[in-house]
């Protein structure tokens, strides 16, 4: 079985480092304070101090402590950015964020609404028109091969230029 590259070593925790202290086999923050990773315990003792994250960890059932020691290294981290909300104010702006795209949702779902309003009172017209207005045989086999186009020279049955203007090259019945 082979040792873990602390114990080969015998070097010392990063806690224990800042510290400069001896680092024992029953060092409590060792398993998540390892040398390599010295930038971490060292944001977290600007914060909290060694001697709280100890009482913390103490309190904290074994099987927990690596999700308490990444929850306090992620709030001291948090803390220096922001000293007075820490964690919490990045919480209340992401919350804010989540208000605000709710809001334009809402928006865009009104606006949607509305398009589909207007697409199916313009349908009502143009059904409206068509049932007002036979359509010739002509106009029929036109519109079955979808070449139902308007331009300046042609105008179907059933076109009225006040209730319709010609702002667009083509219109389907």
């Amino acid at each position: 079985m082979e040792m873990p590259a602390r114990q080969k070593i015998n070097q010392p925790c990063a806690a224990c480092r800042m510290l400069r202290r001896r680092c024992g086999s029953d060092c409590l923050l060792a398993p998540y304070f390892p040398a390599e990773e010295s930038d971490k315990f060292v944001v977290v003792h600007k914060v909290f101090g060694a001697s709280n994250v100890i009482k913390m960890l103490q309190m904290v059932e074994e099987s927990k402590r690596e999700d308490c020691v990444k929850s306090i290294v992620y709030e001291a981290s948090s803390r220096l950015g922001d000293p007075v909300y820490g964690s919490t104010g990045a919480i209340f702006h992401l919350q804010k964020h989540v208000q605000e795209l709710k809001l334009q949702l809402e928006s865009t779902r009104a606006q949607i609404l509305e398009s589909q309003e207007g697409m199916n009172q313009l349908l009502r017209i143009l059904t409206d028109i068509r049932q007002q207005q036979p359509i010739s045989p002509i106009d029929d086999a036109m519109f079955d091969r979808g070449d139902f186009f308007l331009d300046d020279a042609t105008v179907p049955v059933g076109y009225d230029p006040i209730e319709f203007p010609l702002h667009y090259d083509w219109i389907f019945w």
